[in-house]
């Protein structure tokens, strides 16, 4: 593998390409890799570096591609003639803030992994950031570049649904013991002293608040009048991994988030738009959206646009050409998982109402009729405490 004292690519075809950094190109990040060689192979881009503590091994593409390693980005930025246009940051938490500060310092425009940093002040310094240097900063809500989104948005003005009387969200997943087992930051609220906020609404689930937000028309901080926390927790984790979240939106609208990683079985996460002539279920892992009203029933899978190769577009076009998943877009989501970061801590699920599956890193606690609940709780804008159920008494 090459290191920092290696001669760059530098093909004659490819100087105009832009040329991306992916920092964390290990587990997820290796998902990243993977996409900007895909890119380089169509002469789209090049991966033009890979930064990482632990320098990838024989068997990573990155290694099989030749590309530059650095073990951080600031020897990456310090690296003498080491062009790099964007920066994809696949990295924990609470680097969010440094690393995309130093990047767009740098010059460099970034796509940043959601959550889109560990408090909503630190999101407050990243906007102010980019608004200072003029980069462009790309969170990666994926499900901001689907083509159902504006369908939804059109259906909507239609009156297609009639009058919205709420918007909710549900999300029955099933995460395993080495799922918390992945990271040291894996399942805590704070580590070493620093917010991590690594549950159930901030992260696996966190589309699904996102979406709804925006769906709702909320984006920014000031689109949040305010928000309730009911959190839970049936794995021994320092985070929530069962909770519900109610947010009412400066216009008046309400949210509901039902929210749970300890079902009985996966289903597809889903974002509610509830009318008085019917409702709108966004599928958005899959793009699907139905539609059901007395009148008609539709169900349309769409099209989604990459976010990375939206902040490509975005760089040659005009400046005022919005990015898909801005990062000041991504406000009122952070005054949820605000919320979840001051809010107490999770409290535990009795043992009464759960069981447990599987073996070893596979083993797995079920909440009794959870997924029940959070349908409950998106449906009615109401907390678990609020609806009775069992483990909050």
């Amino acid at each position: 593998m090459t290191t920092t004292t290696s001669t760059w690519i530098d093909d004659s075809d490819r100087k105009a390409l832009p040329r991306i950094a992916v920092v964390g190109v290990h587990s997820h990040g290796a998902s990243h890799v993977r996409r900007v060689l895909e890119l380089q192979r169509t002469s789209r881009a090049v991966l033009a570096a890979v930064v990482d503590p632990h320098e990838p091994g024989p068997e990573h593409e990155a290694h099989a591609a030749g590309t530059p390693w650095f073990p951080t980005l600031g020897d990456l930025i310090s690296a003498p003639g080491a062009p790099v246009d964007v920066v994809v940051l696949s990295t924990p938490i609470p680097t969010h803030l440094p690393l995309a500060r130093a990047a767009m310092e740098a010059g460099m425009d970034v796509l940043l992994e959601k959550p889109t940093t560990a408090s909503l002040a630190e999101h407050t310094e990243l906007v102010a950031v980019a608004e200072r240097t003029g980069r462009r900063c790309q969170v990666g809500f994926q499900t901001f570049g689907s083509q159902a989104l504006p369908a939804a948005a059109d259906l909507v003005a239609r009156g297609e649904i009639g009058e919205v009387t709420g918007i909710g969200a549900v999300g029955a997943w099933v995460r395993t013991a080495s799922y918390w087992a992945r990271a040291p930051w894996a399942g805590r609220r704070r580590l070493d002293g620093r917010d991590v906020v690594d549950g159930v609404v901030t992260n696996p689930l966190a589309h699904a608040v996102a979406t709804a937000l925006r769906l709702g028309g909320a984006t920014r901080a000031e689109d949040v009048a305010w928000v309730d926390t009911d959190l839970y927790r049936a794995n021994p984790i320092e985070s929530d991994d069962t909770s519900s979240v109610r947010v009412a939106g400066a216009d008046g609208r309400r949210y509901g988030f039902g929210l749970t990683l300890c079902a009985a079985e996966r289903t597809p996460a889903r974002v509610l738009m509830l009318g008085t002539a019917g409702e709108l279920v966004l599928e958005y892992e899959h793009d699907r959206l139905l539609l059901r009203t007395d009148r008609v029933s539709i169900d349309k899978t769409y099209g989604r646009t990459p976010l990375l190769e939206d902040l490509l577009a975005a760089r040659t076009a005009p400046a005022e050409r919005p990015l898909l998943c801005d990062v000041r877009d991504t406000g009122a989501f952070m005054r949820v998982l605000e919320a979840v970061r001051t809010g107490p801590d999770p409290r535990p699920v009795g043992d009464e109402h759960v069981t447990w599956a599987g073996d070893a890193g596979d083993r797995h606690p079920v909440v009794t009729d959870v997924a029940r609940w959070c349908e409950d709780v998106a449906r009615t804008q109401r907390t678990f405490t609020e609806l009775g159920a069992p483990w909050t008494v």
